[in-house]
This record gives structure tokens, sequence and C-alpha cells, in this order.
């Protein structure tokens, strides 16, 4: 069974840093797999914020650069986003899955984060 969990949001003030956590268990492999971060804030569709390949190649949307970064741990078989410089724009419930996403693999129940201003 494929299950990603995620965990580590929370209130935070503008300014502050938050590191989530996706741990991949089942059939999903994050060596062998192409990641994504996705958030999706109230009223809006869900977007892939980060990504990061099997060779561990990075890519960030535009509105994220510079504060967000992505790493794995390969031993642990879990993903991070560390996201620091947080704004009110980034609340939003946050996501891992494959990248692209699979219609074969279900969202998790996403991390919530909220930032004050």
């Amino acid at each position: 069974q494929v299950q990603l969990v995620e965990s580590g949001g929370g209130l935070v003030q503008a300014g502050g840093s938050l590191r989530l956590s996706c741990a991949a268990s089942g059939s999903i492999f994050i060596s062998r797999s192409h990641m994504g971060w996705y958030r999706q804030a109230p009223g809006k569709q869900r977007e892939l914020v980060a990504s990061i390949s099997r060779i561990g190649n990075t890519n960030y949307v535009d509105s994220v650069k510079g504060r967000f970064t992505i790493s794995r741990d390969l031993a642990m078989n879990t993903m991070y986003l560390q996201i620091n410089n947080l704004k009110p724009e980034d609340t939003a419930v946050y996501y891992c899955n494959l990248y692209p996403q699979s219609p074969s693999v279900n969202w998790g129940q996403g991390t919530q984060v909220t930032v004050s201003s």
C-alpha cells in the first residue's frame, strides 16, 4: 500500500520558518521517483511549488525561489521542504506526491501552514 504522510506544519508569524516532512512507504521509493511538494490555499487550486528529480535536481516556482528548499533523506525514504521567510500568502495545506502526480497514488492528508501577518 502506497502511503505519503506529511507533517511539520503549524502557525507561524511572517518571517518565520518551518520544516515540512513527507514520509513515503509502500511502493514509493524517493530515490527512484521524481517528487514534488504541492500546496492548496483556500479557494485556490492545488499547485506545485517545488520538485526534486531522481538524481537530485531541484526546481521551484518563482514565488518561493530563495525561500523554499526541497531535500530528501534516501535512507529514511523521506522528503523535506524547508520554508524560510514565510509570508501570509504561503498559507495553505501542503502536500507531497509524485511529480507529475500519478492517479494511482492518493493524496495524503497534508499539513497546514498558517502564516500570520
